[in-house]
């Protein structure tokens, strides 16, 4: 697989089973049945809300993706933890960041992230996507969730979500492990290489611009 085909799966595996159901206002009910505390229970209730209403939306946002990138932009983030996950991508470049950036960077990141490959989760479907019983400690303040999605060949990949607990005793993803290989550290070599070559400001302005090219609107 290669590493686009791998961030694909992360994405919609990501999106497919951590969102906030992707649910406009008339879904509110969906929206408030999603069980944020322990692991399992957030990676189950979010999978069961999103396919429901992928199921009863899925031909407007194959005519418009436009619909699918709005409720993403608005119902996803609340569900990860952004600033954690976008602090673990830039690495060492966090700490020498200013806040100014840190922001442009939080938000621009999940921005172009989602639009690039909100397509994933079109056809995604329930038959694809398999929660694995949990084994950790939900007593501990970290978590990884393991589930498999096929493939269109029907090979079975193993993707495995890293959450960590807030203070609040919210569970939030931070993190997801396809095959072994986790997309945040993919993202942070990929994004630390270009950083080294042309710095931060022109990494933000390439991720701003992309996201304005396709933002909902």
């Amino acid at each position: 697989m290669t590493l686009f085909s791998r961030r694909s799966v992360a994405v919609g595996a990501l999106l497919g089973a951590m969102m906030l159901a992707l649910a406009p206002a008339r879904s509110i009910q969906a929206a408030a049945a999603i069980d944020t505390t322990s692991p399992q229970a957030l990676i189950e209730t979010s999978s069961k809300a999103l396919l429901a209403d992928l199921d009863a939306n899925r031909a407007q946002y194959r005519k418009d993706i436009s619909g699918l990138y709005k409720v993403i932009e608005t119902v996803f983030l609340p569900h990860v933890d952004v600033t954690f996950a976008a602090q673990q991508v830039l690495g060492t470049h966090w700490r020498t960041a200013t806040p100014d950036q840190r922001k442009r960077f939080v938000d621009a990141f999940y921005k172009s992230l989602l639009t690039t490959y909100g397509d994933a989760l079109v056809d995604f479907t329930g038959d694809r996507m398999r929660v694995l019983p949990f084994q950790g400690d939900a007593a501990a303040p970290r978590a990884s969730v393991r589930s498999e999605i096929k493939r269109s060949n029907g090979a079975a990949v193993a993707v495995n979500y890293s959450l960590r607990k807030l203070d609040g005793g919210e569970w939030k993803v931070w993190d997801v492990v396809i095959e072994g290989i986790s997309y945040v550290k993919s993202f942070r070599e990929d994004f630390g290489l270009e950083i080294q070559q042309k710095g931060l400001d022109a990494l933000l302005q390439r991720l701003e611009t992309s996201g304005v090219e396709k933002a909902p609107k």
